[in-house]
C-alpha cells in the first residue's frame, strides 16, 4: 500500500458504512408475511466493534428504511444510524458542518452510483470488491472481499493497522507475533 493511502487510513475518525451491498450482500429476503431479512457476517460485525473500541466511530447511512437495519445496528453498539437518505451528499455536508469536522477524518465504503459523492468527499474512500464497476474508480481502496462477505472486516482491520492499534489487538486475542 502506499504512502497516500497510509496517510489518508492515519486521519480517519469516523467510519461511515452504506448498508446494503456493503454491509449486507445486498440480497433482501421478503417472506410471504412481507417481513424482510437481510445476511449480515458476523467477522464484519466483530470488525465494527474492534474499531469502535480502539476510538473510530461507526454511523450506518442507507437510502432504505428497515427494523432490521435496527436490530443488527443494536446488536453492535452501533448509536448512529441514518435510515431513509435519499441525499447522501446532503446529509455528508450537514455532518460535517454540525460537527465541525475535516472530510479527511472520514472513511466511506459503498458500493453503488448513490454512494459515488460521499466516495470522492471522504478522507479515505472504499468501495467493496463487487461494487458497481463505475463506482471504483472513485475509490481509494477496493477490497479483496465483496459486501457483507467480510469488506467491512477488512477495512477495519487496515484501518487499526495503519493507525499502529494492531499491536492492541493483537495483544487482546492472544494472537502473538505483533510487536
Amino acid at each position: 500500500m502506499d504512502e497516500e493511502i497510509k496517510n489518508k487510513i492515519k486521519k480517519i475518525r469516523i467510519l461511515i458504512l452504506d448498508v446494503d451491498g456493503v454491509l449486507t450482500d445486498g440480497r433482501i429476503i421478503l417472506n410471504d408475511a412481507g417481513q424482510e431479512s437481510k445476511h449480515f457476517d458476523v467477522k464484519d460485525g466483530h470488525g465494527l466493534k474492534m474499531i469502535m473500541r480502539y476510538g473510530i466511530d461507526v454511523i450506518l447511512l442507507t437510502g432504505r428504511s428497515s427494523s432490521v437495519v435496527m436490530h443488527r445496528a443494536n446488536d453492535l453498539g452501533i448509536r448512529e444510524v441514518f435510515q431513509g437518505i435519499l441525499n447522501k451528499k446532503e446529509f455528508f455536508q450537514q455532518l460535517i458542518s454540525e460537527r465541525g469536522l475535516n472530510p479527511e477524518e472520514i472513511a466511506y465504503i459503498g458500493d453503488d452510483f448513490v454512494d459515488v459523492p460521499l466516495l470522492k468527499r471522504s478522507g479515505f474512500s472504499v468501495a467493496v470488491k463487487d461494487a458497481v464497476s463505475e463506482v471504483k474508480q472513485f475509490a481509494d481502496f477496493i477490497t479483496d472481499n465483496p459486501g457483507g462477505r467480510g469488506a467491512v472486516r477488512e477495512v477495519c482491520d487496515l484501518i487499526l493497522k495503519v493507525q499502529d492499534k494492531w499491536a492492541e489487538v493483537a495483544e487482546r486475542y492472544e494472537l502473538g507475533g505483533y510487536e
